[in-house]
């Protein structure tokens, strides 16, 4: 009878209201003891589920193992002994209560239950186990209270001493056991052998490390002492791999179109047998099921997504509702704590557990939401693992009828922009469903604390949000604009660094200038209006708690007298007020996100549900004749119709037909790339194919060669041989070993060409299909290849050869030759018996022959081909030349680039930032964001006043005027936000503007040899790239900094102020701030350096496999292909896994910093609380709470600031680069009419290239009259044109110098200089802009001296056609005039200028033989009494000149008439000798 009382007693005196509490022995022995088991019983059946599936090996039995068996054996003997006890009291007929039955019963099954647990998580290999780390420590906190009351009790009086005994043993070994299940165990035993030498620690990690992320310390640590390299990244782990997560949802999605392919097909029939059935006479019904197929249209790509990736990211979702839950119980604490401050006589142990609650659920919310962060990052990057691997093998096998619906652009944009789309869905989908729940949890408490007055706060909140949206949608727009400016500017930019040397010759920089400036002034006006809008919405954010605030006290105030606003419902509801500002702000964003991934999603499942190519619709056993039709679709023809074609093994046959009439579909359905509609095709064996358009990898030359094969040296040599590559190893940088950049950047057309077919023959296969692949060579190199290698006699003789041809040449040695008219077969034979019939095939000839003769008859006239050999050679030196000089320049050039992004940023940047900035607004900043923070304080502090003012009759006076000034402050501060914003971002812009100017000014100063060694991409880089950052990165960044750095002091400072205590404290935790801050800044600057460097190999691999998808098919390389796909994907996704865990890392440890803040601010107002007022307590522990935000923001910023404040050093770097001589000198400009006379004079003349090279000129000494024409004739590299580029100084001499008309031209400006001189440039080069400023860019001349000029430079039928006439807009680089136009536009500049001195540098190549005449002809007639250099190529344009210059390796060999030099049998006479002339 008297235990049943035991079961329900429980004496508030002993428990609640007294300074010593204690909890009674019935609860103690009830409750207390039961929690851990019931937490076991509850998580058991779930665990053992998840053990059953996971599977590593198991652990072999360690000492570890055995002393925590043991122990647990103990355990269970301790708690059976008391039950025997009871028992034996039992017999001893004293009764004891049923609790001493039952509670020692369930704790030692528990205790059973753990032990065998230990064992069964060893045999299934887990090292740590969280769920039994929790059943510990739960067991000792239960523990705890009666051991305190045992001991209490002990020394009051001696009770049974036999459960005394048990009990503190039972208490000692579980401390034990919580002890050492916190080890981790040794890795499994016969887990799959971990071959990688650098695997992730996360999977031997124990429970407590993986909660804290422990285990990235060390990559924090190794990141800090030096950068990080790709060797010190782990290795994914197994469930992260490309391989694994594709091939899971290729099975997923293959699961989705087979469910798809049959509701298709049942809807099919049914439709099919109604109208069978009920001719007529119910369309209704068949209509209905028609529209219902339609409604299946697409098998849905989301499903095999959620199917894949749905269970793990439904682990983060769990761990997100506990966290939001979790968030509602501090406001709790915060008003619990309040109340106690208030209450004088409570026992001070509340506080001091209300404190530790405090920061324990502060502790368990920041682990949650970590864990939580981690699912979504890990999902969001298997997303993207997965999306991107699907649609690169989908792109592999999909038509080309598909292929064609969508550019190679819009693939890849699908690749990168849709799958980042998805990555940055996931990390905040949750939000769809927690934002609503909290913010209704946040209403309800709040209408709990304030009543309806919440309303009025709410509706604030409500109203906020449309003008976010508005403000958002009308940034979105000034973005796109701005976006345009941007691109344009960077387009003008490219031209401009790439036609730099013309730019210099014609002295037109300053026009150019203009025209970036007014681009750029564009650009800067829409970023102050987008400035103007982002400080609104910085406003809106920052005073929407305090609004809403403000609303909601006024109303509460005001609507009843004896509403009294005391300190706990102001703090209360102002922390649950800042609860509610994420999720309100959060879900516009998520929503429209989602929108947008939506659109995504439909435009990645549209792609994946293309059709595919068919594996077997060619058979590849014997070629045999059989009907087949095939289509081609383009438009609407039918491309290939019915063909009948037997092709024996063995022999070589052409395909030839006029443009468009299949001949390269035959190939393509050879292959198996066009969609057969009946008939079939079948090829015997192997395949190797040669595509029109060659199609190189970014790889090495011998890797585009062997393609995979393995290598045989001598197979490959003779392969080089036949292929005449030979040759042109020689003179590629690195012999075979010469990186080719995307698409065959640095190889011309047939050296492409012949690399595609030395990969064909190479390949060693049975069948060759070759496309046209000697249309692109020169016509000797042709010869060569037929013979070595397509011919009879060729490297391929006895294979089976088709190859389409438009070249007639070779047609006579064929064995077989197939005319296509329209898609059909019109005849079939030899040469010979083609003739004979003269049908198509003679008609053929007829057309080709006539251009094939004057073709021949050109090439082998002499003087071309002399200046076609000159041209190679020049070719290959400038190639030879060229590279080998930059690579003695690159080393340093590159490491120097390196350096400036390794390491902490100098502080000498931020001051050079700060002057860009300007000083002195740099300051009024700083002092408008402490006037911000003190504004906000203010409003605080005289909130805490307000809520201590002393209650009269149930009301509170002068509440309007408290109002009033609450009111007064907040807005005070919003206003402050407002201008501190927009004159930071101010500030931002006019630094972009200096920043950019200055750049701009000095790479227009900069001298040629510069841009002769440095890429231009670099330089285009910083015009791009860094100025972007400092444009918009860079202000908003320093925006959050400031503003998280003074609310974080700001708290501080409120709290000593209200707790002074609290001073000590902030030092050690200043210091482990600044230490992880550090740690992580170094690692994850160099990780988010790695992983972008990473991305780019994926875009660039995967549109090239686009281009190249017919070939990686013809040879059946998919595989390889796909793998080294995967492999690209792994390598970024490996350097942004550490990326993720580092922001985890950081948050956790942060956090906790922020959560012990909160934990010494509430104890230290528990022990100040006889001095402290509630209002002061309720302010400084609601700063508290808000804390961790800002620390945590404030190391991201600090970070975010490092990576991309070194934008403005790289910009910095190339500002100062050094200049050249200055444009105009005032006091030494020459006459308006220099130079009259057009004399110029050479004095003992020397020049080189750059520092540290060969003299090119080696003391010239030479006088040419006024109105002489001189031609300048010599090899390749006598220094021809280094003449010229002296004479413009684009070249300074070493010693000596040059006069023109007496005057020296050293020491004039050189825009003086360079506008009296007129040069025709070798390589015309033209500006994307109208035809009029490409002629006179600074608006000098006249609309008839235009016309005249272009009337004399044969251009003004071609202009006067043109709708636009002189406003025809050329296109970059001139792409839509012909290369003889351009080299015309040059002429008419030529025209325009009519200075005394012409300089003419002939184009090396035969552009083409007319346009050359033309301009011979001009300059005879229209330079008459000029002074005209002449750098000669052909040695036919100058034999009537008045004298020739001979130069030989930078001397003069001979210089005189050409009749007097021929006579005189020298170097000239050797020259003319070759060219026939002599």
């Amino acid at each position: 009878g008297e235990g049943r009382g035991c079961f329900c007693s429980f004496d508030p005196n002993i428990s609640v209201h007294t300074n010593n509490p204690d909890l009674t022995p019935c609860f103690q022995n009830t409750i207390l003891a039961w929690i851990p088991s019931i937490y076991l019983w509850a998580v058991l059946p779930f665990y053992l589920l998840y053990l059953k599936r996971y599977r590593r090996g198991y652990i072999v039995l360690s000492m570890l193992s055995r002393f925590k068996t043991i122990f647990g054996v103990l355990l269970w003997c301790v708690c059976w002994a008391d039950l025997f006890f009871s028992f034996h009291e039992l017999l001893q007929s004293k009764t004891p209560p049923p609790v001493y039955f039952v509670t020692p019963l369930i704790v030692g099954i528990a205790m059973v239950l753990a032990t065998v647990l230990i064992q069964y998580e060893r045999l299934r290999g887990v090292q740590s186990s969280g769920v039994l780390i929790i059943f510990w420590f739960l067991s000792v906190l239960c523990a705890v209270g009666p051991f305190r009351s045992k001991i209490m009790a002990a020394t009051a009086q001696v009770n049974i001493l036999f459960r005394f005994t048990t009990f503190y043993s039972y208490f000692a070994l579980i401390l034990i056991e919580l002890i050492l299940s916190c080890f981790k165990e040794n890795p499994p035993f016969f887990s799959p052998v971990n071959s990688d030498p650098n695997p992730c620690p996360e999977l031997n990690s124990g429970f407590l490390s993986k909660i804290t992320f422990w285990w990235f310390t060390s990559m924090a640590i190794l990141g800090y002492k030096r950068p990080l390299e790709d060797k010190d990244l782990w290795s994914l782990n197994k469930d992260d791999i490309s391989s694994i997560i594709v091939q899971q949802l290729h099975k997923e999605w293959d699961k989705q179109k087979d469910e798809w392919k049959q509701k298709e097909d049942v809807a099919y029939v049914k439709t099919s047998n109604h109208v069978l059935n009920h001719v007529g006479d119910d369309p209704e019904e068949a209509e209905v099921l028609i529209r219902d197929k339609r409604q299946h249209k697409e098998p849905s790509f989301l499903k095999a997504l959620l199917r894949t990736f749905g269970p793990y990211f439904l682990i983060g979702s769990f761990y997100k509702l506990i966290q939001d839950l979790l968030s509602f119980v501090n406001p709790q604490l915060l008003s619990v704590l309040i109340g106690f401050i208030k209450d004088k006589d409570a026992p001070s142990w509340w506080g001091f557990l209300i404190a530790a609650l405090m920061f324990f659920s502060a502790v368990l919310q920041t682990i949650i939401l970590h864990q939580h962060f981690q699912y979504c990052f890990v999902t969001g990057m298997r997303l993207r693992t997965g999306i991107t691997g699907m649609i690169y093998r989908k792109s592999l096998v999909i038509t080309n009828s598909a292929k064609r619906s969508s550019t190679v652009g819009e693939i890849v944009n699908l690749m990168s922009v849709d799958a980042q789309r998805f990555m940055d869905l996931v990390t905040f989908l949750n939000m769809l469903w927690s934002a609503p729940l909290q913010i209704c949890l946040a209403l309800y408490f709040l209408w709990q604390t304030l009543g309806p007055s919440v309303l009025a706060g709410v509706a604030v909140m409500i109203l906020l949000i449309p003008l976010n949206a508005a403000i958002a949608i009308k940034t979105r727009a000034f973005q796109v604009e701005q976006m345009r400016y941007k691109d344009s500017r960077i387009k003008l930019m490219n031209e401009i660094l790439n036609g730099i040397k013309v730019l210099k010759l014609y002295a037109w920089e300053p026009s150019f200038q203009e025209k970036v400036l007014e681009i750029r002034k564009n650009e800067l006006r829409v970023l102050k209006k987008a400035a103007y809008l982002n400080s609104l919405s910085t406003f809106a954010w920052i005073s929407a708690p305090f609004l809403v605030a403000l609303t909601t006290f006024a109303v509460y105030v005001s609507v009843d007298e004896n509403n009294i606003l005391d300190a706990e419902k102001a703090f209360v509801s102002l922390s649950l007020f800042n609860i509610l500002r994420f999720p309100l702000n959060m879900l516009p964003q998520v929503i429209s996100n989602l929108a947008q991934t939506s659109v995504s999603l439909k435009r990645i499942q549209q792609f994946l549900s293309h059709d595919e190519l068919d594996p077997n619709c060619v058979e590849t056993t014997v070629v045999t004749p059989g009907k087949e039709e095939m289509m081609w679709m383009m438009g609407v023809c039918m491309c290939v119709s019915v063909i009948h074609l037997l092709v024996p093994s063995g022999s070589l046959v052409a395909v030839v037909g006029h443009v468009g009439c299949g001949k390269s579909s035959l190939v393509s359905a050879l292959l198996g790339e066009m969609e057969k509609l009946e008939g079939h095709v079948a090829v015997k064996g192997s395949v190797a194919y040669v595509p029109q358009q060659a199609w190189i990898q970014n790889a090495t030359l011998k890797d585009n060669i062997l393609f995979g094969q393995q290598h045989n040296e001598q197979k490959y040599q003779n392969v080089l041989e036949a292929c005449a590559l030979k040759t042109d190893l020689e003179v590629l940088p690195g012999g075979d070993h010469t990186e080719i950049g995307e698409k065959g950047i640095n190889l011309s057309g047939g050296q492409r060409q012949r690399v595609s077919l030395a990969r064909a023959v190479f390949s060693d296969a049975d069948v060759y299909l070759l496309d046209d692949p000697l249309s692109a060579v020169d016509s000797h190199v042709a010869k060569h290849i037929f013979d070595n290698v397509i011919g009879p006699e060729g490297a391929l003789k006895g294979k089976t050869r088709m190859l389409v041809t438009h070249g007639i040449t070779f047609l006579p040695q064929v064995d077989h030759i197939v005319v296509l008219v329209d898609g059909k077969v019109s005849e079939m034979g030899s040469y010979q018996e083609l003739l004979k019939q003269n049908g198509a095939f003679a008609e053929f000839l007829r057309n080709y022959a006539p251009d094939e003769d004057t073709e021949e008859d050109e090439l082998t006239s002499t003087a071309v081909l002399i200046c076609l050999k000159s041209y190679l050679l020049r070719v290959c030196e400038k190639k030879s030349a060229e590279p080998s000089q930059p690579q003695k320049i690159l080393p340093d050039k590159l490491i120097q680039a390196e350096t400036t992004e390794t390491g902490t940023v100098k502080l000498t940047v931020f001051w050079q930032y700060m002057k860009a900035v300007g000083l002195v607004t740099s300051l009024i900043i700083c002092f408008l964001y402490c006037c911000q923070n003190a504004a906000a304080i203010g409003a605080n502090v005289w909130l805490s006043d307000w809520t201590n003012e002393p209650v009269i009759n149930g009301t509170q006076h002068n509440t309007s005027m408290r109002i009033g000034v609450y009111a007064a402050l907040g807005l005070l501060q919003g206003l402050i936000v407002l201008i501190s914003s927009f004159t930071l971002a101010m500030g931002g812009i006019n630094a972009a503007q200096t920043l950019h100017a200055v750049l701009l000014e000095n790479k227009f100063h900069t001298p040629q040899s510069f841009f002769d060694t440095t890429p231009t991409g670099r330089i285009i880089n910083r015009f791009s790239k860094d100025i972007y950052v400092i444009d918009e990165v860079i202000p908003p960044t320093i925006l959050m900094f400031l503003g998280t750095f003074f609310t974080s002091v700001s708290t501080m400072l409120v709290i000593i102020s209200s707790t002074p205590l609290f001073a000590v404290v902030i030092i050690p935790l200043a210091i482990v701030y600044f230490f992880v801050q550090r740690f992580y800044v170094a690692t994850s600057r160099q990780l988010k350096r790695l992983e972008s460097v990473s991305r780019s190999p994926i875009y660039s691999h995967f549109s090239e496999t686009i281009t190249g998808a017919s070939v990686i098919r013809a040879y059946g390389r998919e595989h390889s292909f796909v793998s080294l796909n995967d492999l690209k994907v792994d390598e970024n996704q490996k350097s942004y896994f550490p990326t993720i865990i580092s922001n985890r890392w950081l948050g956790v440890r942060i956090e906790l910093i922020g959560n012990f803040v909160v934990l010494f601010a509430a104890l230290f107002a528990v022990l100040g609380k006889n001095s402290l007022n509630a209002g002061l307590v309720g302010l400084s522990v609601s700063y508290a709470l808000q804390v961790t935000m800002s620390l945590n923001w404030m190391v991201r910023m600090t970070s975010d600031l490092e990576s991309n404040i070194v934008a403005v050093e790289r910009v910095k770097e190339y500002s100062e680069t050094e200049t050249e001589a200055p444009w105009i000198i005032e006091d030494k400009r020459p006459p308006e009419d220099w130079p009259t006379q057009g004399e110029v004079e050479f004095v003992d003349y020397s020049v080189r290239y750059r520092k540290g090279m060969d003299l090119v000129l080696k003391g010239l000494s030479l006088r040419v009259k006024g109105g002489e024409k001189i031609g300048i004739v010599g090899r390749t590299g006598a220094g021809k044109s280094s003449m010229t580029l002296c004479l413009f100084r684009i070249l300074e001499a070493v010693k000596g110098e040059i006069k023109i008309d007496g005057v020296r031209i050293s020491e004039i400006g050189l825009h003086d200089l360079r506008s009296k001189i007129t040069i025709i440039p070798q390589d015309p080069v033209l500006f994307s802009g109208t035809l009029r400023m490409n002629l006179d860019p600074f608006n000098k001349y006249s609309e008839d001296e235009i016309w005249k000029a272009l009337e004399l430079s044969h251009l003004k039928k071609f202009v006067s056609s043109k709708p636009d006439m002189l406003e025809y807009e050329c296109s970059e680089g001139g792409e839509n005039l012909s290369v003889g136009q351009r080299q015309l536009v040059c002429l008419a500049r030529a025209l325009l200028r009519k200075t005394r001195i012409l300089v003419l540098d002939e184009a090396t190549a035969a552009i083409d033989l007319e346009t050359d005449d033309l301009i011979q002809m001009t300059i005879r007639t229209q330079f008459e009494d000029c002074t005209v250099l002449t750098i000669a190529h052909r040695l036919n344009t100058i034999m009537d000149y008045t004298r020739v210059l001979v130069l030989d390796k930078g001397t003069i060999a001979e210089f005189d008439t050409p009749s007097s030099l021929i006579a005189s049998r020298g170097v000239f006479y050797g020259m003319a000798k070759d060219a026939g002339l002599a």
